[in-house]
């Protein structure tokens, strides 16, 4: 046992060391403080703009969430790093082994592959947290300016982009132990990439089934937990697929194998996750860390719709690009469907668009069934919504007393373009300049 132990960690080490021979690492790690900059310093302008900064509309920073005005933007360069730059770190942790031969050496030893991909699997969180110190170094800089955090809503950011990241990293290990070359599982890791841009594209001009596939590529993903939304069914189908990608890159890294077992194997990983992932969708609990409670009605609001027991059937007239369909569903719909579990929605358009369903008395209508009753309406606020469920269901409207006062804060972006341009750049080189005298 000990002797496995031992094992183990000196696989670490021997990871930790080959992350920190690569040069593709030290880029990634460079070009985050500039990423971040860039983000952070432009939200901040933003805000401070309208929270009345050099004499602008003073008192619109009143109704501004940091969560929606800085964290958002700044984190979402990590977004752009997950996608862009992390695989690229995977795909040289992974393929540095099998150009050098060391792998085949490696294979030698009793260690289970799985073992040895969790090895490089916590290589790479250790240096994506190490990555995440870039916009944190952004809160600590808000928190000088006088700005207020609301830890929960952070934590949940971050929570979104870890898991971001650990499906990124998944598909590069996946297909750089898949592909012969790495310039090969680059190209197969932007093809996912891209294909998961294509479905968000579909699901925009379609919507329905791409639309219900669509929650679940990392983009949309990402925006949930951006917004301060943490849903279940994300949690758990992130996790299988970030499960699924590592466990196929430890089939394919035994070279030892017959190719058509490992192909055996990867179907029966594939079907695994699927099994997984299809109940998972299915899964209801949501919270909402948002300070402002920007995803959710008001608690007054909340108890009154979880009184009503009887399904509610809606009717809407809207073509999937329509911008009263988008506000509709991100505004009202998406909230009830997580306070009123027997609530059914149904979106009905010739075309996509609905430019030339205008002309049609019927376009545009919102038909709203409860025990029996219906009505309709044109109206796509949630306040509208809300007064016609309660009409049909016979509840006096609660009166909501919460309003959220929002925190305004007019003041530049002091010292961050020296922090992310300056500091950041001099702190990765005086590490990479001691690692490699080190060495």
């Amino acid at each position: 046992m000990r002797l496995r132990s031992s094992g183990f960690w000196w696989l670490l080490s021997k990871e930790w060391a080959e992350l920190l021979s690569s040069w593709v690492w030290w880029v990634f790690l460079l070009l985050m403080g500039p990423l971040v900059g860039v983000s952070f310093v432009s939200a901040v302008h933003t805000y401070a703009e309208a929270s009345g900064l050099h004499g602008t509309s003073a008192g619109v920073g009143e109704a501004f969430s940091p969560l929606v005005g800085i964290w958002a933007p700044t984190f979402s360069a990590c977004e752009v790093a997950a996608v862009f730059l992390l695989p690229f770190v995977a795909i040289r942790l992974m393929a540095g082994d099998r150009q050098s031969g060391a792998l085949k050496l490696e294979l030698q030893h009793p260690m289970s592959a799985f073992t040895r991909i969790a090895a490089k699997a916590l290589v790479l969180l250790a240096g994506w947290l190490i990555a995440l110190l870039a916009p944190m170094m952004a809160v600590v800089l808000w928190k000088s300016y006088g700005g207020s955090i609301y830890a929960p809503e952070v934590a949940t950011v971050i929570l979104g982009h870890v898991l971001n990241a650990g499906i990124a990293a998944a598909l590069g290990c996946a297909t750089a132990s898949i592909a012969e070359h790495p310039a090969t599982a680059a190209i197969l890791t932007l093809t996912v990439t891209v294909g998961s841009w294509i479905v968000t594209f579909i699901a925009a001009v379609h919507g329905g089934f791409w639309e219900q596939i669509d929650d679940y590529t990392p983009t949309l993903m990402v925006a949930e937990f951006q917004h301060g939304l943490i849903r279940l069914d994300v949690l758990l189908i992130a996790a299988a697929f970030i499960l699924a990608g590592f466990a196929l890159a430890a089939i394919w890294m035994r070279l030892g194998v017959a190719v058509r077992r490992r192909v055996y194997e990867s179907v029966i990983v594939a079907v695994i996750a699927i099994i997984v992932i299809f109940p998972s969708a299915f899964a209801r609990p949501t919270w909402d860390m948002s300070e402002n409670r920007m995803n959710s009605f008001s608690r007054d609001d909340e108890q009154a719709l979880s009184r009503i027991r009887s399904p509610l059937r809606i009717e809407v007239h809207l073509a999937p690009e329509d911008p009263r369909r988008v506000d509709l569903e991100n505004r009202t719909l998406a909230k009830l469907r997580r306070v009123m579990p027997r609530v059914h929605i149904e979106y009905v358009s010739a075309t996509s668009i609905g430019l030339f369903e205008q002309a049609n008395p019927g376009y545009g209508e919102i038909w709203y069934e409860l025990e029996g009753h219906r009505t309709m309406t044109r109206a796509v606020t949630p306040e509208a919504a809300l007064d016609t469920i309660y009409g049909l269901a016979g509840i006096t409207p609660p009166s909501n007393d919460e309003t959220f006062r929002g925190h305004p804060l007019a003041v530049p972006p002091w010292g961050a373009t020296i922090v992310f341009y300056g500091v950041w750049p001099l702190a990765v080189a005086v590490w990479f300049i001691t690692e490699r005298r080190l060495r």
